[in-house]
Parts: C-alpha cells; sequence; structure tokens
C-alpha cells in the first residue's frame, strides 16, 4: 500500500500504517533524543522566563490578601482558554452568573467556563492534599471540565474523565481519516504513550529544567490527545499545574492562554514542526517567550490591583463597613444590594447606601438600568484584567514568526 507523504522525525515519533489503512502518530518518550541543544537564545529566555515566574510569585506572597485576587486570575484564564475553544462568553458574563446563578437556563458557553474554574480548583485541591500529578488526577479533571454531559457543555458526551477508546483525529470540518491534519496515537498504543509521559512528569526533574519541562509535557500532551474533546484546555491546566506541585508558584497566577490566543497560528504552526521535524528548541523558545511575556503582564496587574485596593481603602480608611465592601468585591466583583449585605454583615438600606457611593466615587458601576434588582461592578478592577488581555497579546517580538 502506498505509504502517506506526511512528515515525521524519528526525534518526536513516527507514523505507523494502520490495519484500516490510515497512518497514526506514534510519539517517542520524552525527553527527546537527542537531547534539547541549549543554545545562547533558549539559555537566555530559559533565565528570564525562570527570573520573570520568581518575580510574580514573590509579589504574591506580598499581596495583603492574596486569595481575594487569586479566583479573579482562575476566571479570567478559563474565559480566554474557553474562548481558544470556541466559545463566547466573556469575564463579564462569568461573574454574573456568579452573582445570580441560574442553574436551569445558564447559557451553555457560561457552563463550560464555570466547569474550567472548576476543574482548576480540583486540581489544585488534590495537589495541596499532596496527591501526585497523575493520569489519575488529569482524568479527574477532565470529568471536572465536562461536568453536566452533553445538556450543558460541548463535549460532555464524550466519555468524561475517561481517556478515549477510539480513534480520533485534528483537521477542518468535514476532514477524515484519510485526509486528517494529524491523527495522535491509535486506542492500543494510547496507554503506553500516556504511562511514558507520565513517568517523564514524575522522575524528569533532576536533569530537566522545570519550564523545559513544563513546555516538553504541554506538547506531548497534545500530541498524544487523549480525549475525545477538552484536550486544549487540559493541556493548558497541565502547564499551571506542574508550576504549582514544583512550588514554582505558590498560587496560580500564570496563565498562557491569553499569549496562545493572540498567537494561535504560530502555536499550532510549532507543534506540527515538532512532529514533522523534531523541531523541539524553536517550540521551546515559543513557550518561553509565552511564559516571560505572561509572567510579566501578571506581575504588572498584581502591583495595579494592589494600587487601586491601596488608593480606595485610604479614601474610605476610617468606614469599617466601606472597607469591607472593598475585599468583597476584590472577591466578587459583581455584586447587588442583598449580595452585599450578606457578605458585610450589614442591612440591604446600608449596603444600598455603600454601593451608592461608591458608585459617585466612580468605583462600581450599576449594570442593569433597573430601579429594582441592581447588580454593581467593580469596573476599575474588572478593567485591569481587561487589559492584561490586551497587553499580553501585543508584546511578543515581531522576530519570533520567523524564529526557527
Amino acid at each position: 500500500m502506498k505509504t502517506s507523504p506526511i512528515l515525521s522525525s524519528p526525534r518526536a515519533g513516527r507514523y505507523v500504517q494502520q490495519p484500516s489503512g490510515y497512518r497514526a502518530f506514534l510519539p517517542e518518550p520524552l525527553p527527546p533524543a537527542p537531547p534539547i541543544a541549549y543554545d545562547g537564545e533558549l539559555l537566555t529566555l530559559l533565565s528570564d522566563a525562570d527570573r520573570d515566574v520568581a518575580r510574580l510569585d514573590a509579589l504574591a506572597d506580598l499581596l495583603p490578601n492574596p486569595d481575594l485576587f487569586v479566583g479573579m486570575y482562575v476566571r479570567h484564564e478559563a474565559v480566554l482558554s474557553s474562548q481558544i475553544e470556541g466559545t463566547q462568553s466573556t469575564l463579564e458574563d462569568v461573574l454574573a452568573f456568579e452573582a445570580e446563578p441560574s442553574h436551569n437556563d445558564t447559557p451553555r458557553d457560561v457552563e463550560e467556563v464555570v466547569n474550567y474554574v472548576r476543574a482548576m480548583n480540583h486540581g489544585l485541591t488534590r495537589l495541596a492534599d499532596g496527591f501526585p500529578l497523575s493520569l489519575r488526577l488529569i482524568r479527574e479533571i477532565h470529568a471536572e471540565l465536562m461536568h453536566g454531559g452533553a445538556s450543558k457543555v460541548r463535549g460532555g458526551e464524550k466519555t468524561p474523565g475517561e481517556f478515549r477508546r477510539s480513534q480520533d483525529w485534528i483537521g477542518g470540518a468535514g476532514s477524515t481519516l484519510a485526509t486528517a491534519a494529524f491523527v495522535p496515537p491509535p486506542p492500543h498504543a494510547l496507554m503506553d504513550a500516556l504511562g511514558a509521559l507520565e513517568d517523564f512528569l514524575h522522575h524528569g526533574r533532576a536533569d530537566t529544567p522545570l519550564l523545559i519541562r513544563c513546555g516538553l509535557a504541554h506538547a506531548q500532551f497534545e500530541t498524544i490527545h487523549p480525549f475525545l474533546d477538552g484536550n486544549g484546555r487540559v493541556g493548558r491546566l497541565l502547564i499551571t499545574l506542574l508550576l504549582c506541585e514544583a512550588g514554582a508558584l505558590t498560587r496560580p497566577l500564570l496563565y498562557l492562554s491569553v499569549f496562545l490566543k493572540a498567537h494561535r497560528a504560530e502555536y499550532y504552526d510549532r507543534l506540527t514542526a515538532i512532529r514533522a521535524h523534531g523541531h523541539w528548541e524553536p517550540w521551546l523558545k515559543f513557550f518561553l517567550r509565552g511564559v516571560g511575556n505572561t509572567a510579566r503582564a501578571a506581575t504588572r496587574t498584581a502591583k495595579d490591583i494592589i494600587a487601586l485596593r491601596d488608593a480606595h481603602r485610604a479614601a474610605v480608611a476610617d468606614q469599617a463597613r466601606a472597607l469591607a465592601l472593598i475585599d468583597h468585591l476584590l472577591r466578587q466583583p459583581l455584586s447587588s444590594a442583598k449580595a452585599t449585605a450578606r457578605a458585610i454583615g450589614c442591612t440591604p438600606p446600608t449596603a444600598v447606601r455603600l454601593l451608592q457611593d461608591f458608585e459617585k466615587r466612580g468605583w462600581v458601576r450599576e449594570i442593569t438600568g433597573q430601579e429594582r434588582n441592581r447588580q454593581y461592578r467593580y469596573q476599575p478592577y474588572v478593567d485591569l484584567f481587561r487589559r492584561e488581555t490586551v497587553e499580553s497579546a501585543f508584546d511578543l517580538p515581531v522576530h519570533l514568526v520567523a524564529a526557527t
């Protein structure tokens, strides 16, 4: 039978003819062989990214109440990672759902984002309890991501929490196994590939720098493509969970989705070049630039959050309830008078007066336009995350697109 002209590199893996005629890719175990070539550029990018991540983590420790901010970062990542997969929900949509949840008519896009938050929190909780980042935990995270079934989320009918037992492929609409852009390992070879990846996650620490390990593991996970749906989101979660498990981040404040969303074509081209030509080093340079740019953007945002909080607290320093409202809005940036009253322990009329005072100061914006059941958004705070999205999207040096 005539072989497919699809390229592969022995350094990354090989295409193997299957009994029914198509060819599927079998990845080589990590780390690559020959080993990663650390030229001057790669070493500089690694050093810079290590420094940027360390600075972000150190700043998080200096925050007056770090847990107030972590939830917003997780929501922000959930929105962006889900948008890469085609959802249309915004950060404001998710905040509105959390402020007034309606489980009967929640838009499917919002459910998907909320599930992403649930999946991230589940992974972090398990790691904090001492459970290793393993295939079992990856399956648990996928189950949370697809929670609710087909009626709630796209792909929810595709065996949530279970590795696929059928052949999947990647390609445009109408593509088949014969015309697919990429065909990952067949089901009978899947567990061997996943087992090798798990072994690398557990034993690849001694001779592979952490950020290099994150970049290798993410690319390998996407190549294995172990689920029928949700692989991209789980693969992006894997990066943050690896950093948290290793102690490089004490809190989940680094997310690459904003960078990958802005450079999606380059991202897919780099992954394809690994499989076709074994070009691990160009992928790692792209990945490390993304880590550094994203960490710097998050650091700027964290500093501005501190400045915003300090400025607002200083303006109402002698008002205990107003100070409590600021902390509540940092945790839940969209709130009604009723929710505010519950959160800070006051009467609804007092909450209304506080929110109206904040509105006059330009700190919150009423978003319903109604006389009753009004909702107030902590707009300057939300705007900081929208600004981070724009800055990170254009922080990549132009020459990278042509780099090899």
